[in-house]
């Protein structure tokens, strides 16, 4: 049986003093090494859905597994640790610390996460084959970030989030504001790292031009039921 990075089970949460907006995932399962693009339109529980896998917020009801772990009962500090070792996180607009260096940037979230640090192994090596990999020049690692085109962003951004391997990388719309070639670059980029890792990547996107790259795509009414109070 293949082993599941990602498992919701029956999971259920509502918001509150959000005009009763509430969100049910029967069921949503990425298994080990699997790429998978989320497609959903804008209001259709894509945010709450990452929210929830991130253990930013926890379900009312469910179970929810990331790497095997139930994050059901974990505190809320314990969840920020628990994201930091085991979840790799692409912003749609990357989320650089904009006076911090490449490196800085790239080892960030080593600092929050000891067993994520151990697999890193010598940590400035791992960071500088990251950049060699993607296609960084030398020597960019003492380079701030605020300075770097686009397209060098976007490189540090996927860098950060493999670093020390976490099992799963959550992508979320981080080709929305990219022309045509940009986006191609940048998902091929994109693919080719977490090929070489072995990572599970879930991708949310309204772009279904993008699905023909992915193991699989899961669209979000069909695996989510959203209900909002009257007006």
């Amino acid at each position: 049986m293949t082993d599941l990075v990602l498992e919701l089970s029956d999971v259920r949460y509502k918001w509150p003093g959000r005009g009763a907006f509430s969100l049910a995932v029967p069921r949503l399962c990425v298994s080990q090494g699997e790429t998978v693009l989320l497609l959903g339109e804008s209001g259709s529980g894509k945010s709450t859905l990452l929210s929830l896998i991130c253990g930013t917020v926890l379900p009312d009801q469910g179970d929810l597994h990331v790497a095997g772990c139930s994050l059901k009962g974990l505190s809320g500090a314990a969840r920020d640790r628990f994201r930091a070792e085991q979840i790799g996180v692409i912003f749609q607009q990357f989320n650089l610390l904009p006076f911090g260096t490449v490196s800085d940037n790239i080892l960030l979230p080593l600092r929050f996460a000891p067993r994520r640090r151990k697999r890193a192994g010598n940590a400035g090596a791992a960071a500088e084959k990251l950049c060699s990999d993607l296609g960084l020049p030398p020597g960019l690692g003492r380079t701030k970030a605020n300075t770097l085109s686009v397209g060098q962003q976007q490189r540090v951004a996927v860098a950060r989030a493999l670093i020390g391997q976490p099992p799963l990388i959550i992508a979320d719309e981080p080709t929305s504001a990219l022309d045509a070639n940009s986006q191609a670059a940048f998902m091929d980029l994109l693919f080719q790292q977490v090929a070489h890792y072995g990572t599970s990547l879930l991708m949310v996107s309204h772009d279904a031009r993008l699905g023909d790259r992915f193991d699989r795509v899961v669209h979000m009414d069909e695996i989510a039921q959203v209900e909002r109070a009257a007006a």
